[in-house]
């Protein structure tokens, strides 16, 4: 008799903890947004640590000021697509693939955070800048550095972990 083996599902791979991390990371996103509107100054940098300054700004375009000449709901119209689209990938994944649903879970929190911005301020709100005396890197945000590391854990997932036959 074969007994066959079924792979537990990854914590992200199930509807109700997915969604339970979306909304915390979401409203902590939101919470440091309001807080940074609120007490940062507009457009002066606050150096925190050697080549690390909390800056405010509003970025009119989508992660890292990407772009911004764009209509605003065409960028809206564009992360709906995007979410829906990582929701796709997320329900057509192998359960098994925690690494690619950790990643699914950070794009879709940080797509929505930055989409609530949009909807209720009509611009993103950033605040992280890395510089140095010569060079500086775009000012982003949470939500940003949520997507950034979603899309990292995605390809990690592709390149590093074991794929199954047939998949």
């Amino acid at each position: 008799m074969t007994e066959q083996t079924h792979a537990r599902p990854a914590l992200f791979a199930r509807p109700a903890p997915i969604l339970f991390f979306i909304v915390a990371a979401v409203l902590i996103d939101q919470i440091v947004k309001i807080a940074v509107d609120h007490y940062l100054p507009l457009q002066e940098a606050v150096p925190v640590l050697p080549m690390l300054a909390l800056y405010r700004t509003y970025n009119l375009g989508v992660a890292f000021s990407m772009l911004s000449g764009m209509d605003g709901w065409f960028i809206v119209g564009m992360r709906l697509i995007i979410v829906a689209f990582v929701i796709w990938l997320w329900y057509r994944t192998a359960k098994d693939r925690w690494l690619a649903h950790l990643g699914y879970a950070l794009i879709i929190a940080g797509a929505i955070g930055n989409l609530v911005d949009r909807f209720a301020y009509g611009h993103v709100i950033d605040y992280i800048l890395f510089y140095t005396e010569s060079w500086s890197f775009a000012v982003f945000n949470l939500a940003d550095s949520f997507i950034t590391i979603g899309a990292a854990c995605v390809i990690l997932d592709e390149l590093l972990l074991p794929k199954k036959a047939g998949r």
